[in-house]
């Protein structure tokens, strides 16, 4: 989920069309969960008016998730499940009962590195940024004392969740924007739109490939920036995700350490590891979800948990005596997209 994904299946316009083909290639934009979500949709052109419609109600769904998942939002419903009393089931919706169902499933798979109870540890990181001066021995150990995915208990049957501690807050933004992909994704197939690409930041999920082609390019970024494009690393996909973590664009210096906005809940602070995964996956809550986690793993747990995975493929970009350094699960090439292309790859704004 972090750093930047690029769809490079076409040059961008907002229509262009196929070759050989009726179909024609509209896209679609919104801002929501802090970043910029897209759709990228082939239809007939007579089906504008539909896909229109079809497009507001994907973006209103992403809005009604973000309204249920974000941290940000004070009456959001995971922040009203956070000021609830310990000690009762709380009903919670299909959605957020999933979420944090996956996630701390999740946090059992990775001995607590990926944890969205983590919310404690990371307000607390969010202050340090804000006063520039890093949390103290008891300010850490406070908020990891109501920090911790056993402290919930889930009744599938009821949908309830029951809290064992006060004071716990959540934090979903390492697999909210994965799920309101692919909620996306599934509002467009069920209206009769398999051909489509939901991209969410660092987040992208597809559909079937656009006319003519075997799947959706999607381009990689590194740990570095760079504006050509030309030698980016591209792979295609078909009712695919891939997700890529890390700080390429989101960190934070002080006293000379650059600090990932990924908090570690071993330390409570940013990583300082310069770190990337990227994370191919059937769909992007796991391909967003497990890219974080790989990422908070680091290089070798982090391999070796993508390994023990069916259907998951992952390559993790580590920076060494100033050089990146590329390793990888031994499926990922396979997606990896040959190097003769007609067109220049341009990404997605």
């Amino acid at each position: 989920m972090i750093s930047r994904l690029l769809t490079l299946s076409l040059p961008f316009a907002f229509l262009i069309p196929a070759h050989g083909d009726d179909l024609k290639l509209y896209t679609y934009k919104q801002p929501h969960m802090g970043s910029e979500f897209t759709f990228r949709i082939w239809a007939e052109q007579g089906q504008l008016s539909e896909l229109t419609l079809l497009s507001e109600k994907a973006f209103a769904r992403v809005a009604e998730l973000n309204q249920i998942a974000s941290d940000y939002l004070p009456e959001s419903e995971i922040n009203n499940f956070a000021k609830q009393p310990s000690g009762k089931p709380i009903s919670v919706s299909k959605d957020l009962y999933q979420l944090l169902d996956l996630s701390s499933r999740l946090t059992e798979q990775t001995d607590g590195a990926f944890d969205a109870t983590a919310g404690p540890l990371i307000r607390l990181w969010r202050m340090t940024k804000k006063n520039r001066r890093l949390p103290t021995s008891e300010q850490l150990a406070r908020a990891r004392a109501r920090t911790g995915a056993d402290f919930l208990r889930f009744d599938p049957l009821s949908r309830t969740i029951t809290k064992l501690i006060d004071g716990m807050l959540f934090d979903l933004g390492g697999i909210a924007k994965g799920y309101a992909a692919d909620a996306a994704l599934t509002t467009f197939k069920e209206g009769g739109f398999p051909r489509v690409l939901v991209a969410a930041s660092g987040d992208i999920v597809v559909g079937d490939p656009p006319p003519n082609r075997q799947g959706w390019r999607v381009g990689i970024e590194t740990l570095h920036l760079g504006d050509d494009l030309k030698d980016l690393q591209t792979v295609l996909l078909s009712n695919m995700a891939i997700s890529t973590s890390g700080d390429t664009r989101r960190f934070y210096e002080l006293d000379d350490v650059r600090y990932s906005h990924i908090v570690s809940t071993r330390t409570g602070l940013g990583l300082t590891e310069r770190i990337g995964a990227s994370v191919i996956a059937p769909n992007a809550t796991t391909s967003d979800s497990f890219a974080t986690a790989v990422t908070l793993l680091g290089e070798k747990d982090g391999l070796q948990f993508i390994r023990n995975k069916r259907e998951i493929e992952c390559q993790i970009v580590a920076l060494r005596n100033g050089r990146e350094v590329a390793i990888r699960t031994d499926g990922f090439s396979r997606f990896e997209e040959k190097k003769a292309q007609e067109e220049s790859p341009v990404p997605t704004p």
